[in-house]
């Protein structure tokens, strides 16, 4: 067993766990544009309010998918790779607002963790 690569899949499901679950309500400095809520950022981006529900039950069930991939794991490439996507929107709609790049930086970090738990012998 990987060590390090279970431990990347501990941080990544369980900041992942914590956005949606935990922080969905509240202001953080890397919420886009003035945006307090994620609703509101998935507004400021100019995305409908169902795709912020969509966007957040998949990443919920890919960091879920992580956590189980310790046991599991054949979970763990699929789900980081679901996770680098998502992620990498993430990336792609703070650069279309033109938010300052240290509002983009958890997503981007987190999306090169991802892909390291899925190709960690690259």
């Amino acid at each position: 067993m990987d060590y390090f690569t279970v431990a990347l899949q501990c941080i990544v499901a369980i900041s992942i766990l914590n956005v949606w679950l935990v922080q969905n309500k509240k202001a953080t400095q890397w919420r886009g544009g003035n945006a307090t809520t994620i609703i509101e950022e998935f507004e400021v981006y100019g995305l409908p309010v169902w795709m912020c529900y969509l966007v957040g039950t998949l990443k919920v069930i890919l960091a879920l998918g992580l956590i189980a991939a310790i046991w599991y794991p054949v979970l763990r490439q699929p789900s980081a790779l679901g996770l680098a996507v998502l992620l990498s929107g993430s990336v792609a709609m703070h650069l279309k607002i033109n938010d300052p790049l240290k509002k983009s930086f958890p997503a981007f970090l987190f999306l090169l963790m991802c892909l390291y738990i899925a190709f960690p012998f690259l």
